[in-house]
């Protein structure tokens, strides 16, 4: 059963490997070019696993210490987890020992395959996803690795490579447009977050936009329940 699980999971989560090693190499580039040994991407990587924020930990670690800033900014950076949580909390209902890690290692990506994608019904789902999980979590690691360690052999100039994660978000919303027939949902996820954008600003927009983007599909769920259809999201 677990095999067949890791077997399903493998095809899904080949070209999040692609986009992970490159990214994660990046991530180990900047470091290194910073003056952290690999051990900080590799301990980095493994335990926080949360792309952006380890981009964003690096000014932090060179910062004064300041815990409430860090705080702060690692639950606006984070914060559409919140909402992530709430969509699988029927999907990891019946993982059992499996939930912690999964709970833990629920990256985008790996949360945009196991809520979207139904295995084959001779595999398990809870070893499914936990297969997506530990897989994406095993190429960012050796991502950053890797980066960490080329890093310290090789010198150039690192300006500008955190936008790698900006370039990884719009080719995997590029993705999703061009594989969806029903395109209402991606519309007013650009829409709200223009709005928020305009009303907030580019420093405090990310949490009201997240908040309205979910008010929107609660609404569109409610609605389509009455109207017996759901929209695909």
């Amino acid at each position: 059963m677990k095999y067949k699980a890791l077997q399903a999971a493998v095809p899904y989560t080949l070209p999040i490997c692609a986009g992970f090693l490159f990214i994660g190499m990046s991530y180990g580039f900047l470091m290194a070019s910073k003056g952290f040994s690999v051990w900080y991407p590799f301990f980095m990587s493994m335990l926080i696993f949360a792309g952006s924020m380890e981009f964003v930990t690096i000014p932090l670690l060179l910062a004064p210490f300041n815990p409430l800033n860090a705080f702060i900014l690692t639950l606006m950076v984070n914060a559409r987890h919140l909402f992530y949580g709430i969509s699988m909390l029927e999907p990891y209902r019946h993982t059992g020992w499996l939930k912690p890690y999964l709970i833990f290692g629920m990256c985008d990506e790996s949360f945009s395959i196991n809520c979207t994608v139904v295995p084959p019904s001779d595999v398990s789902r809870p070893w499914f996803m936990f297969f997506v999980t530990v897989l994406n979590h095993i190429y960012w690691v050796a991502g950053a690795v890797l980066g960490g360690l080329l890093g310290s052999w090789i010198q150039f100039d690192t300006t500008g490579i955190e936008f790698v994660m900006t370039a990884l978000f719009t080719v995997m919303f590029v993705s999703q447009w061009q594989r969806r027939e029903a395109r209402r949902p991606a519309l007013a996820g650009v829409a709200c977050t223009l709005v928020c954008l305009l009303l907030f600003g580019s420093q405090q927009f990310l949490i009201p936009a997240m908040i309205l983007i979910t008010l929107y599909f609660l609404w569109n769920r409610h609605r389509a329940s009455q109207n017996g259809t759901v929209e695909e999201a």
